[in-house]
């Protein structure tokens, strides 16, 4: 039940009704100075911090009472400061580290408005303003210059802002987003990624430039879509209105 608060040693715990509070302190062992990285274990003074944790039986929180330490190095700037329980607390927040990951795993699937109305189920009450802040929080992952990209055009405003976003055609992930779609744009960014073999992209002429400028030696390709929308294009500039109807192609099945 407490195996996440493992960092701590639990002094009581507390069924208030509505939640189950946990008593908690940090244990007496030296910690080294976040400035100088001295080892120290004299405390200065005793701090409460309220912090919330994984609910049990739907219920929170853990109340968790740190020591503030005093830095043995007299030269130091950092004359004392509250420590850090790795793997529990970090500095500046109020919920654990376990919980902070669980919040991160649905919020990355569910985004801020339908993760404040699901995490209540779980127990775990929050805001969509929170869930949004916890969104933005999560770093992005490493991702590698695929062998096959993929790049499309796409609008944020209608008619008057474009960007540009690219696709790992093999793993259909997206790797980046451009702020525009301009050839320059992605020229350079295909130049900071070396590695791209096959670009598959639409048939804008600049997207064309900037891949014969960055990757001369790159096969460029076109997608189906893109393919098969420009036959339909072209087919129903060429045949008569009343054979439209007949062509299925240009109704599009």
């Amino acid at each position: 039940m407490f195996s996440g608060l493992s960092g701590l040693v639990i002094d009581d715990v507390i069924d208030e009704g509505e939640l189950i509070r946990v008593r908690a302190r940090s244990r007496e062992v030296p910690v080294p100075c976040p400035r100088c990285a001295v080892q120290t274990a004299h405390v200065h003074a005793w701090c409460e911090r309220t912090v919330t944790d994984v609910p049990i039986d739907g219920r929170p929180v853990v109340n968790v009472r740190v020591r503030r330490l005093a830095c043995r190095d007299r030269r130091c700037p950092q004359r004392t400061f509250r420590e850090q329980v790795t793997g529990v607390l970090e500095r500046h927040q109020r919920r654990t580290t376990r919980l902070t990951c669980q919040l991160s795993a649905v919020v990355r699937e569910l985004a801020s408005r339908a993760s404040a109305r699901v995490l209540p189920a779980l127990g775990v009450r929050i805001s969509r303003h929170t869930a949004l802040r916890a969104l933005l929080g999560i770093p992005l992952p490493a991702v590698e210059t695929p062998r096959v990209l993929g790049v499309d055009d796409f609008s944020l405003r209608r008619g008057r802002t474009y960007a540009t976003v690219l696709i790992d055609a093999e793993t259909r992930r997206r790797v980046d987003v451009l702020p525009d779609r301009r050839s320059n744009t992605l020229a350079a960014w295909l130049g900071e990624h070396p590695g791209v073999e096959i670009v598959c992209r639409d048939g804008a002429a600049g997207y064309a430039d900037a891949v014969h400028q960055a990757l001369p030696d790159a096969l460029q390709v076109g997608d189906r879509w893109h393919i098969w929308h420009v036959r339909r294009e072209a087919l129903i500039d060429r045949v008569e209105v009343g054979d439209l109807r007949r062509c299925p192609v240009a109704a599009g099945r």
